[in-house]
Protein backbone atom coordinates (compact mmCIF):
# COMPACT_ATOMS: atom_id res chain seq x y z
CA UNK A 1 0.00 0.00 0.00
CA UNK A 2 1.32 3.43 -0.95
CA UNK A 3 2.04 6.13 1.62
CA UNK A 4 -0.95 8.16 0.41
CA UNK A 5 -3.29 5.19 0.73
CA UNK A 6 -1.98 4.34 4.22
CA UNK A 7 -2.43 7.90 5.48
CA UNK A 8 -5.87 8.29 3.91
CA UNK A 9 -6.95 4.95 5.40
CA UNK A 10 -5.76 6.09 8.83
CA UNK A 11 -7.70 9.33 8.41
CA UNK A 12 -10.92 7.48 7.58
CA UNK A 13 -10.38 4.97 10.39
CA UNK A 14 -9.70 7.71 12.94
CA UNK A 15 -12.79 9.65 11.86
CA UNK A 16 -15.00 6.55 11.97
CA UNK A 17 -13.69 5.45 15.38
CA UNK A 18 -14.08 8.91 16.89
CA UNK A 19 -17.59 9.47 15.52
CA UNK A 20 -18.84 6.01 16.48
CA UNK A 21 -17.48 6.27 20.01
CA UNK A 22 -18.85 9.78 20.55
CA UNK A 23 -22.28 8.57 19.36
CA UNK A 24 -22.29 5.51 21.63
CA UNK A 25 -20.51 6.80 24.71
CA UNK A 26 -19.74 10.54 24.73
CA UNK A 27 -17.93 10.50 28.09
CA UNK A 28 -15.72 7.61 27.07
CA UNK A 29 -15.01 9.36 23.76
CA UNK A 30 -13.66 12.45 25.51
CA UNK A 31 -11.50 10.28 27.75
CA UNK A 32 -10.13 8.38 24.77
CA UNK A 33 -9.50 11.66 22.95
CA UNK A 34 -7.46 12.89 25.90
CA UNK A 35 -5.25 9.81 25.49
CA UNK A 36 -4.95 10.00 21.69
CA UNK A 37 -4.35 13.73 21.41
CA UNK A 38 -0.83 13.68 22.95
CA UNK A 39 0.15 10.88 20.52
CA UNK A 40 -0.79 13.04 17.54
CA UNK A 41 0.83 16.09 19.11
CA UNK A 42 4.05 14.14 19.69
CA UNK A 43 4.17 13.22 16.00
CA UNK A 44 3.59 16.84 14.97
CA UNK A 45 6.28 18.05 17.38
CA UNK A 46 8.73 15.64 15.79
CA UNK A 47 7.89 17.08 12.36
CA UNK A 48 8.21 20.64 13.66
CA UNK A 49 11.72 20.03 14.94
CA UNK A 50 12.92 19.63 11.33
CA UNK A 51 11.29 22.79 9.99
CA UNK A 52 13.82 25.46 11.01
CA UNK A 53 17.00 23.74 9.72
CA UNK A 54 15.20 22.48 6.62
CA UNK A 55 13.65 25.82 5.64
CA UNK A 56 16.84 27.82 6.25
CA UNK A 57 18.84 25.32 4.19
CA UNK A 58 16.29 25.33 1.37
CA UNK A 59 16.18 29.13 1.20
CA UNK A 60 19.99 29.43 1.10
CA UNK A 61 20.23 26.71 -1.58
CA UNK A 62 17.36 28.28 -3.53
CA UNK A 63 18.96 31.72 -3.53
CA UNK A 64 22.32 30.42 -4.73
CA UNK A 65 20.68 28.21 -7.38
CA UNK A 66 18.54 31.07 -8.67
CA UNK A 67 21.53 33.42 -8.72
CA UNK A 68 23.63 30.90 -10.62
CA UNK A 69 20.81 30.33 -13.11
CA UNK A 70 20.29 34.05 -13.65
CA UNK A 71 24.03 34.55 -14.20
CA UNK A 72 24.01 32.16 -17.16
CA UNK A 73 22.58 34.69 -19.64
CA UNK A 74 19.92 37.22 -20.52
CA UNK A 75 17.22 34.65 -21.20
CA UNK A 76 17.83 32.91 -17.86
CA UNK A 77 17.71 36.22 -15.98
CA UNK A 78 14.48 37.13 -17.72
CA UNK A 79 13.03 33.72 -16.85
CA UNK A 80 13.87 34.18 -13.16
CA UNK A 81 12.15 37.57 -13.13
CA UNK A 82 9.07 36.06 -14.79
CA UNK A 83 9.01 33.20 -12.26
CA UNK A 84 9.19 35.57 -9.28
CA UNK A 85 6.55 37.93 -10.72
CA UNK A 86 4.12 35.09 -11.44
CA UNK A 87 4.67 33.53 -8.02
CA UNK A 88 4.11 36.90 -6.36
CA UNK A 89 0.91 37.52 -8.33
CA UNK A 90 -0.35 34.04 -7.46
CA UNK A 91 0.42 34.56 -3.78
CA UNK A 92 -1.30 37.95 -3.78
CA UNK A 93 -4.37 36.44 -5.45
CA UNK A 94 -4.54 33.63 -2.88
CA UNK A 95 -4.09 36.06 0.02
CA UNK A 96 -7.16 37.96 -1.19
CA UNK A 97 -9.29 35.13 -2.59
CA UNK A 98 -8.85 32.44 0.11
CA UNK A 99 -10.20 34.51 3.05
CA UNK A 100 -12.91 35.93 0.78
CA UNK A 101 -14.10 32.47 -0.30
CA UNK A 102 -14.01 31.13 3.25
CA UNK A 103 -16.05 34.10 4.47
CA UNK A 104 -18.89 32.89 2.22
CA UNK A 105 -19.05 29.52 3.97
CA UNK A 106 -21.25 28.92 7.01
CA UNK A 107 -19.19 28.70 10.18
CA UNK A 108 -20.70 27.38 13.36
CA UNK A 109 -19.23 29.10 16.43
CA UNK A 110 -19.76 25.90 18.37
CA UNK A 111 -17.55 24.17 15.78
CA UNK A 112 -14.88 26.85 16.24
CA UNK A 113 -14.93 26.38 19.99
CA UNK A 114 -14.78 22.61 19.58
CA UNK A 115 -11.67 22.94 17.41
CA UNK A 116 -10.02 25.16 20.01
CA UNK A 117 -10.84 22.64 22.71
CA UNK A 118 -9.69 19.68 20.60
CA UNK A 119 -6.28 21.13 19.80
CA UNK A 120 -4.62 24.37 20.81
CA UNK A 121 -6.33 27.75 20.60
CA UNK A 122 -4.27 30.38 18.74
CA UNK A 123 -2.41 32.61 21.15
CA UNK A 124 -1.14 35.23 18.71
CA UNK A 125 -3.15 38.39 18.07
CA UNK A 126 -2.79 40.40 14.86
CA UNK A 127 0.18 42.76 15.39
CA UNK A 128 0.12 46.47 14.70
CA UNK A 129 1.64 47.41 11.36
CA UNK A 130 4.65 49.11 12.98
CA UNK A 131 5.35 46.12 15.20
CA UNK A 132 5.05 43.77 12.24
CA UNK A 133 7.49 45.79 10.12
CA UNK A 134 10.11 46.01 12.87
CA UNK A 135 9.87 42.27 13.48
CA UNK A 136 10.56 41.35 9.84
CA UNK A 137 14.33 41.73 10.34
CA UNK A 138 15.43 39.77 13.43
CA UNK A 139 17.66 41.43 15.99
CA UNK A 140 18.67 37.94 17.18
CA UNK A 141 18.45 35.18 14.61
CA UNK A 142 18.97 32.47 17.23
CA UNK A 143 16.02 33.80 19.23
CA UNK A 144 13.93 33.91 16.05
CA UNK A 145 14.76 30.28 15.36
CA UNK A 146 13.97 29.28 18.94
CA UNK A 147 10.59 31.03 18.70
CA UNK A 148 9.86 29.52 15.25
CA UNK A 149 9.46 33.08 13.93
CA UNK A 150 9.66 31.95 10.33
CA UNK A 151 9.36 35.25 8.45
CA UNK A 152 12.34 36.99 10.12
CA UNK A 153 14.27 33.73 9.98
CA UNK A 154 13.71 33.48 6.22
CA UNK A 155 14.71 37.14 5.81
CA UNK A 156 18.01 36.31 7.50
CA UNK A 157 18.41 33.26 5.24
CA UNK A 158 17.85 35.50 2.21
CA UNK A 159 20.58 37.89 3.36
CA UNK A 160 22.86 34.95 4.04
CA UNK A 161 22.16 33.36 0.66
CA UNK A 162 22.79 36.54 -1.33
CA UNK A 163 25.94 37.29 0.67
CA UNK A 164 27.11 33.75 0.01
CA UNK A 165 27.09 34.43 -3.73
CA UNK A 166 29.66 37.20 -3.20
CA UNK A 167 32.39 35.17 -1.48
CA UNK A 168 35.11 32.99 -2.98
CA UNK A 169 33.69 30.28 -5.26
CA UNK A 170 35.41 27.40 -3.48
CA UNK A 171 34.26 28.50 -0.04
CA UNK A 172 30.75 29.10 -1.33
CA UNK A 173 30.62 25.60 -2.80
CA UNK A 174 31.63 24.08 0.54
CA UNK A 175 28.96 26.04 2.42
CA UNK A 176 26.25 25.19 -0.13
CA UNK A 177 27.26 21.55 0.14
CA UNK A 178 26.90 21.80 3.93
CA UNK A 179 23.40 23.27 3.65
CA UNK A 180 22.48 20.62 1.10
CA UNK A 181 23.66 17.93 3.49
CA UNK A 182 21.58 19.47 6.30
CA UNK A 183 18.51 19.58 4.04
CA UNK A 184 19.04 15.97 2.91
CA UNK A 185 19.41 14.84 6.52
CA UNK A 186 16.21 16.63 7.57
CA UNK A 187 14.37 15.02 4.66
CA UNK A 188 15.51 11.59 5.85
CA UNK A 189 14.11 12.37 9.32
CA UNK A 190 10.84 13.60 7.81
CA UNK A 191 10.56 10.41 5.79
CA UNK A 192 11.02 8.36 8.96
CA UNK A 193 8.25 10.38 10.60
CA UNK A 194 6.00 10.02 7.56
CA UNK A 195 6.43 6.26 7.82
CA UNK A 196 4.54 6.42 11.12
CA UNK A 197 2.20 9.11 9.78
CA UNK A 198 -0.82 6.75 9.81
CA UNK A 199 -0.53 6.50 13.61
CA UNK A 200 -0.22 10.26 14.03
CA UNK A 201 -3.06 11.00 11.60
CA UNK A 202 -5.31 8.38 13.24
CA UNK A 203 -4.67 9.89 16.69
CA UNK A 204 -5.26 13.46 15.51
CA UNK A 205 -8.41 12.61 13.56
CA UNK A 206 -9.82 10.52 16.42
CA UNK A 207 -9.25 13.33 18.93
CA UNK A 208 -10.72 16.01 16.70
CA UNK A 209 -13.79 13.97 15.72
CA UNK A 210 -14.40 12.98 19.35
CA UNK A 211 -14.59 16.69 20.22
CA UNK A 212 -15.94 18.23 17.03
CA UNK A 213 -18.22 15.46 15.72
CA UNK A 214 -19.43 15.24 12.11
CA UNK A 215 -18.65 18.94 11.61
CA UNK A 216 -15.06 17.88 11.03
CA UNK A 217 -16.02 16.03 7.86
CA UNK A 218 -17.73 19.12 6.48
CA UNK A 219 -14.67 21.22 7.30
CA UNK A 220 -12.40 18.82 5.40
CA UNK A 221 -14.76 19.03 2.44
CA UNK A 222 -14.54 22.82 2.54
CA UNK A 223 -10.74 22.59 2.50
CA UNK A 224 -10.72 20.37 -0.59
CA UNK A 225 -13.19 22.65 -2.37
CA UNK A 226 -11.17 25.76 -1.44
CA UNK A 227 -7.87 24.45 -2.74
CA UNK A 228 -9.37 23.08 -5.96
CA UNK A 229 -11.11 26.41 -6.60
CA UNK A 230 -7.92 28.38 -6.05
CA UNK A 231 -5.86 26.09 -8.31
CA UNK A 232 -8.43 26.12 -11.12
CA UNK A 233 -8.81 29.91 -10.91
CA UNK A 234 -5.06 30.49 -11.16
CA UNK A 235 -4.76 28.01 -14.02
CA UNK A 236 -7.41 29.91 -15.98
CA UNK A 237 -5.62 33.19 -15.26
CA UNK A 238 -2.44 31.72 -16.74
CA UNK A 239 -4.23 31.39 -20.07
CA UNK A 240 -4.74 35.16 -19.99
CA UNK A 241 -1.07 35.66 -19.10
CA UNK A 242 -0.01 33.63 -22.14
CA UNK A 243 -2.47 35.55 -24.35
CA UNK A 244 -1.14 38.88 -23.08
CA UNK A 245 2.39 37.69 -23.95
CA UNK A 246 1.41 37.13 -27.58
CA UNK A 247 0.13 33.54 -27.79
CA UNK A 248 -3.49 33.42 -29.02
CA UNK A 249 -5.80 32.07 -26.34
CA UNK A 250 -7.19 29.22 -28.42
CA UNK A 251 -3.74 28.17 -29.59
CA UNK A 252 -2.37 28.14 -26.05
CA UNK A 253 -5.32 26.10 -24.78
CA UNK A 254 -4.81 23.50 -27.51
CA UNK A 255 -1.04 23.51 -27.14
CA UNK A 256 -0.97 23.01 -23.38
CA UNK A 257 -3.57 20.21 -23.35
CA UNK A 258 -1.21 17.23 -24.04
CA UNK A 259 1.13 18.29 -21.21
CA UNK A 260 -1.86 18.82 -18.91
CA UNK A 261 -3.04 15.29 -19.65
CA UNK A 262 0.32 13.85 -18.61
CA UNK A 263 0.34 16.06 -15.52
CA UNK A 264 -3.11 14.91 -14.40
CA UNK A 265 -2.22 11.25 -14.80
CA UNK A 266 1.24 11.39 -13.17
CA UNK A 267 0.85 14.36 -10.77
CA UNK A 268 4.46 15.19 -11.63
CA UNK A 269 5.79 18.25 -13.44
CA UNK A 270 9.07 16.45 -14.10
CA UNK A 271 7.30 13.56 -15.84
CA UNK A 272 5.45 16.14 -17.93
CA UNK A 273 8.65 17.88 -19.09
CA UNK A 274 9.03 15.99 -22.42
CA UNK A 275 5.41 16.75 -23.29
CA UNK A 276 5.90 20.40 -22.31
CA UNK A 277 8.97 20.72 -24.56
CA UNK A 278 7.08 19.14 -27.45
CA UNK A 279 4.08 21.43 -26.91
CA UNK A 280 6.29 24.52 -26.67
CA UNK A 281 8.18 23.75 -29.88
CA UNK A 282 5.55 22.15 -32.12
CA UNK A 283 2.15 23.39 -30.97
CA UNK A 284 2.97 26.80 -29.55
CA UNK A 285 5.87 27.73 -31.80
CA UNK A 286 8.24 28.95 -29.11
CA UNK A 287 11.91 29.03 -30.20
CA UNK A 288 13.81 25.85 -29.37
CA UNK A 289 16.64 27.72 -27.61
CA UNK A 290 14.14 29.38 -25.27
CA UNK A 291 11.98 26.33 -24.57
CA UNK A 292 15.00 24.09 -23.94
CA UNK A 293 16.36 26.57 -21.38
CA UNK A 294 13.25 27.96 -19.66
CA UNK A 295 11.26 24.74 -19.21
CA UNK A 296 14.00 22.80 -17.35
CA UNK A 297 14.58 25.92 -15.24
CA UNK A 298 10.86 26.07 -14.51
CA UNK A 299 10.74 22.43 -13.42
CA UNK A 300 13.76 23.03 -11.16
CA UNK A 301 12.87 26.40 -9.64
CA UNK A 302 9.25 27.29 -10.38
CA UNK A 303 6.10 25.73 -8.95
CA UNK A 304 3.25 28.12 -9.66
CA UNK A 305 0.69 26.68 -7.26
CA UNK A 306 2.96 26.29 -4.23
CA UNK A 307 2.37 29.76 -2.71
CA UNK A 308 -1.34 29.30 -3.38
CA UNK A 309 -1.31 26.04 -1.45
CA UNK A 310 0.56 27.52 1.51
CA UNK A 311 -1.76 30.50 1.80
CA UNK A 312 -4.86 28.39 1.23
CA UNK A 313 -3.82 26.08 4.07
CA UNK A 314 -3.06 29.04 6.36
CA UNK A 315 -6.35 30.78 5.59
CA UNK A 316 -8.27 27.55 6.19
CA UNK A 317 -6.58 26.89 9.55
CA UNK A 318 -7.37 30.47 10.57
CA UNK A 319 -10.99 29.99 9.48
CA UNK A 320 -11.60 26.80 11.46
CA UNK A 321 -10.20 28.48 14.58
CA UNK A 322 -12.25 31.64 14.08
CA UNK A 323 -9.17 33.83 13.59
CA UNK A 324 -9.25 36.84 11.25
CA UNK A 325 -5.81 37.36 9.78
CA UNK A 326 -4.74 40.98 9.39
CA UNK A 327 -3.56 42.47 6.10
CA UNK A 328 -0.01 42.58 7.49
CA UNK A 329 -0.13 38.88 8.41
CA UNK A 330 -1.47 37.94 4.96
CA UNK A 331 1.20 40.06 3.26
CA UNK A 332 3.91 38.42 5.36
CA UNK A 333 2.56 34.95 4.62
CA UNK A 334 2.45 35.74 0.88
CA UNK A 335 6.06 36.95 0.84
CA UNK A 336 7.19 33.96 2.88
CA UNK A 337 5.29 31.59 0.58
CA UNK A 338 7.06 32.93 -2.51
CA UNK A 339 10.51 32.57 -0.97
CA UNK A 340 9.89 29.07 0.37
CA UNK A 341 8.43 27.89 -2.94
CA UNK A 342 11.63 28.80 -4.79
CA UNK A 343 13.70 26.51 -2.60
CA UNK A 344 11.34 23.58 -2.20
CA UNK A 345 10.58 22.45 -5.76
CA UNK A 346 12.69 19.30 -5.53
CA UNK A 347 11.11 17.97 -2.33
CA UNK A 348 9.00 14.78 -2.41
CA UNK A 349 5.22 15.15 -2.13
CA UNK A 350 4.41 14.43 1.52
CA UNK A 351 7.73 15.92 2.67
CA UNK A 352 6.97 19.08 0.71
CA UNK A 353 3.51 19.50 2.24
CA UNK A 354 4.64 19.38 5.85
CA UNK A 355 7.98 21.16 5.48
CA UNK A 356 6.66 24.09 3.44
CA UNK A 357 3.17 24.67 4.84
CA UNK A 358 4.19 24.57 8.50
CA UNK A 359 6.40 27.70 8.35
CA UNK A 360 3.64 29.79 6.77
CA UNK A 361 1.03 28.57 9.27
CA UNK A 362 3.45 29.26 12.13
CA UNK A 363 4.24 32.73 10.72
CA UNK A 364 0.54 33.57 11.05
CA UNK A 365 0.61 32.54 14.72
CA UNK A 366 -1.70 29.57 14.15
CA UNK A 367 -1.59 26.04 15.59
CA UNK A 368 -0.22 23.31 13.34
CA UNK A 369 -2.37 20.43 14.62
CA UNK A 370 -4.67 20.42 11.55
CA UNK A 371 -1.67 19.93 9.25
CA UNK A 372 -1.60 16.17 9.68
CA UNK A 373 -5.27 15.93 8.71
CA UNK A 374 -4.85 18.18 5.66
CA UNK A 375 -1.85 16.14 4.52
CA UNK A 376 -4.07 13.08 4.30
CA UNK A 377 -6.66 14.69 2.01
CA UNK A 378 -4.33 16.82 -0.13
CA UNK A 379 -4.10 14.13 -2.82
CA UNK A 380 -7.34 15.31 -4.43
CA UNK A 381 -6.36 18.99 -4.82
CA UNK A 382 -2.85 17.92 -5.87
CA UNK A 383 -4.17 16.86 -9.29
CA UNK A 384 -5.30 20.44 -9.96
CA UNK A 385 -2.07 21.80 -8.45
CA UNK A 386 0.02 19.85 -10.95
CA UNK A 387 -2.18 21.06 -13.81
CA UNK A 388 -1.55 24.62 -12.63
CA UNK A 389 2.20 24.05 -12.39
CA UNK A 390 2.48 22.66 -15.92
CA UNK A 391 0.29 25.44 -17.31
CA UNK A 392 2.42 27.95 -15.43
CA UNK A 393 5.64 26.51 -16.87
CA UNK A 394 4.37 26.91 -20.44
CA UNK A 395 2.84 30.33 -19.75
CA UNK A 396 6.15 31.54 -18.30
CA UNK A 397 7.95 30.21 -21.37
CA UNK A 398 5.51 32.16 -23.54
CA UNK A 399 6.18 35.35 -21.57
CA UNK A 400 9.95 34.92 -21.90
CA UNK A 401 9.63 34.18 -25.61
CA UNK A 402 7.52 37.31 -26.07
CA UNK A 403 9.99 39.47 -24.18
CA UNK A 404 12.87 38.04 -26.20
CA UNK A 405 11.06 38.85 -29.45
CA UNK A 406 10.43 42.39 -28.26
CA UNK A 407 14.07 42.82 -27.20
CA UNK A 408 15.34 41.47 -30.54
CA UNK A 409 12.99 43.76 -32.45
CA UNK A 410 14.25 46.72 -30.41
CA UNK A 411 17.86 45.80 -31.14
CA UNK A 412 17.15 45.57 -34.87
CA UNK A 413 15.34 48.92 -34.97
CA UNK A 414 18.24 50.55 -33.12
Amino acid sequence: MSMTARVLSALIAGAAAGLILVALAPEAAHGAAAVMQPIGKLWLNALQMTVVPLVVSLVVIGVTSATDAAASGRTARRAMVVFIVLLSLGAAFAAIAAPALLSLLPRDEALVQAFRTATTAPTATPPALGDWLTAVIPSNVVAAAAASAMLPLVVFALFFGFALTRIDQARRARLVELFQAIADTMIVIVRWLLWIAPLGVFALMFAVCAHVGVGMLGAVGYYIALQCTLYISVTLMLYLVAAAAGTPLRRFAAGVLPAQTIAASTQSSLASLPAMVDSARVRLGYPLEIASLVLPMAVSLFRMTSPIQYIGVTAFVAWIYGVDLSAAQLAGCAALAVVISLGSVGLPGQVSFMATNMPVVQAAGLPVEPMGLLLAVDTIPDVFATLGNVTGDLAATGVVAGRERAADAGDESA
